[in-house]
């Protein structure tokens, strides 16, 4: 791809600034922390002003369907700045994965999605890559499903499942109300992403999608691309917050982050957030353009943001010194996002060998 311009937008920078203003204000991070002891009083709250007040969850829906007719370019600084807030909201689920497999199809449930009148998750693993096998889920003659599902993200704040599953006729994608299924939440090392196990036992589905493979990898190849914009983001909060605390905090006399030591830390973190950035901005940018190079630069911006976020919060942690290691610091949450990221749509090692067949490298 050419010309490639990765320079916000003024409307890019408007719409950050509106997400920003909304989530300072709504998730500060003890909320965010107590729902690691159970209380999730800020989800629905915070989800209905970013989908329903700000317009959001109709980001990627046409005009026509009623959505906003925006681009993954817009959908990424979204994620960017519910990363730097570790905001517990089914944006990426909801509004990005699940409105993708829905895209074309014709279905009215995707204008209910992009009014936030409903919110949906893709039945499948959260580890799963957009080119590797489907999860096995049986569906009747009379679109009766059964099977189970373990690790799916965003079915807690979904009324609407998206189920692929395996028919008479090839893999279609059924839309199933939450109700007709067994959910049993799990207890995840990142809380604020919970995720479910789902049985299916005779569930009614309603068919959307005849071409449901199809749908499902076209879904999760914009989850791939766009997840690397939220790894950004909890990188950028964990560099700007470690910087702000260390030209403060002083040890024998001197400003600890004047020592020589600490400000080589601070510079290969600054350098690789940096080009953490510009990866996430090239795979937002090739979606848009439907781009030959979208599954390498996906799998480039997995490969090496997924890596990135961890390593700064590993960062963050340790540069805050013993605050940085308290529950009452929300440095944490940064570190336990940045691990359950790390597993999302495949692992770094996953996306580089996918990397290998794309680019025909052989490997060792």
């Amino acid at each position: 791809m050419t010309d490639v311009d990765l320079l916000y937008t003024e409307v890019e920078d408007d719409l950050r600034n509106v997400v920003r203003s909304v989530l300072t204000s709504q998730c500060e991070p003890g909320a965010v922390t107590a729902l690691y002891d159970g209380d999730r009083a800020l989800v629905d709250g915070l989800w209905k002003n970013i989908a329903v007040d700000l317009g959001l969850a109709g980001l990627l829906v046409p005009e026509e369907d009623g959505g906003a007719g925006a681009s993954a370019r817009e959908a990424a600084v979204v994620l960017e700045e519910l990363g730097r807030f570790v905001a517990p909201v089914p944006f990426l689920t909801s509004a990005v994965v699940a409105t993708t497999a829905l895209l074309g199809s014709g279905s009215a449930l995707l204008g209910q999605l992009a009014a936030g009148a409903r919110t949906a998750a893709l039945v499948v693993p959260l580890t799963t890559a957009a080119h590797t096998a489907l999860p096995a889920i049986s569906a009747g003659a009379d679109g009766q499903l059964t099977g189970t599902v373990t690790s799916v993200a965003g079915a807690l704040e979904a009324d609407v499942l998206l189920v692929p599953a395996a028919g008479p006729d090839g893999v279609a994608l059924y839309a199933v109300s939450s109700t007709e299924a067994k959910l049993t939440p799990v207890v995840s090392f990142d809380m604020t992403r919970q995720l479910a196990d789902i049985e299916f036992d005779g569930a009614a589905g309603e068919l959307v999608v005849a071409d449901g493979e199809a749908a499902v990898r076209r879904a999760l190849a914009a989850g791939t691309a766009l997840l690397a914009s939220e790894q950004y983001g909890v990188a950028r909060w964990c560099l700007d917050e470690t910087v702000s605390y260390l030209k403060e905090r002083r040890q024998f006399g001197r400003v600890v982050g004047g020592f020589q030591a600490v400000k080589h830390r601070l510079a290969d973190l600054y350098t690789a957030v940096e080009s953490g950035n510009a990866a996430a901005r090239y795979a937002a940018a090739t979606l848009v353009a439907d781009d030959a190079d979208a599954p390498v630069a996906a799998s480039v911006a997995q490969a090496f943001c997924s890596d990135l976020a961890v390593y700064a919060g590993e960062e963050a942690v340790q540069l805050h010194g013993g605050m940085g290691m308290t529950w009452e610091h929300p440095a944490h949450l940064y570190l336990k996002r940045a691990k359950a990221d790390q597993l999302a749509f495949g692992t770094a090692g996953a996306h580089r060998a996918r990397l290998a067949d794309l680019v025909e490298v052989a490997g060792p």
